[in-house]
């Protein structure tokens, strides 16, 4: 092998070695739907499932596809993101397991579970939620899917005033158990506990 093929074999090594770098720097060089494609596969939702499908299961779509998510659907294996109007009371691993209406269930059955059983007419502050309140749903659009909220610990006073508890959630889909504690917090003069991180 002479010296020029040997720093030609080098160079394109070299060359090679240095594509993933290269691609990420000169990305707006490739073409859009090749882009898209590559994203595609990163993308995931707050369930972790992709948000997209891949170009070989679009390639295969149509019917197929179709009846292949209806079947899984019908299976129980679906997965749903967290919708807007729950991400403040349900946790992510509850509300993956739940389609909109049934997160919209549970929800309600935290609020219920963390409001005071003591009367709100004297104009005090609302008195925290006894330990042990408990609120239960039975979803209105799935057989085997129900729920539970119940308070299941106080926090000591925190320094800037929250009021704040853990709530035990537990869902029961076709007989499988999902069970997520979570802290919420309120602060004072509110009525309404909120999760937090």
């Amino acid at each position: 092998m002479s010296i020029r093929n040997t720093t030609a074999w080098l160079a394109s090594g070299a060359l090679a070695l240095s594509a993933p770098p290269a691609l990420a720097q000169f990305g707006g060089l490739i073409p859009r739907d090749a882009q898209n494609v590559l994203n595609d596969a990163k993308a995931t939702d707050a369930c972790g499932n992709k948000k997209k499908s891949s170009a070989g299961s679009r390639i295969l779509g149509g019917v197929l596809g179709r009846s292949a998510r209806n079947a899984a659907g019908q299976a129980g294996i679906s997965s749903w993101v967290p919708i807007s109007e729950v991400t403040d009371q349900l946790t992510t691993s509850i509300a993956c397991r739940l389609d909109p209406e049934e997160q919209k269930q549970a929800a309600e059955a935290t609020l219920r579970a963390t409001r005071s059983t003591e009367s709100e007419a004297s104009g005090k502050p609302a008195p925290p939620p006894p330990v042990g309140s408990s609120a239960s749903w039975q979803s209105g659009t799935r057989e085997d899917v129900s729920g539970t909220s119940t308070v299941t610990g106080r926090d000591p006073a925190v320094a800037n005033g929250l009021d704040c508890i853990t709530v035990t959630d537990v869902v029961i889909v076709q007989g499988e158990e999902t069970t997520a504690s979570k802290r919420m917090c309120r602060p004072p003069g509110s009525r309404r506990y909120s999760l937090v991180a």
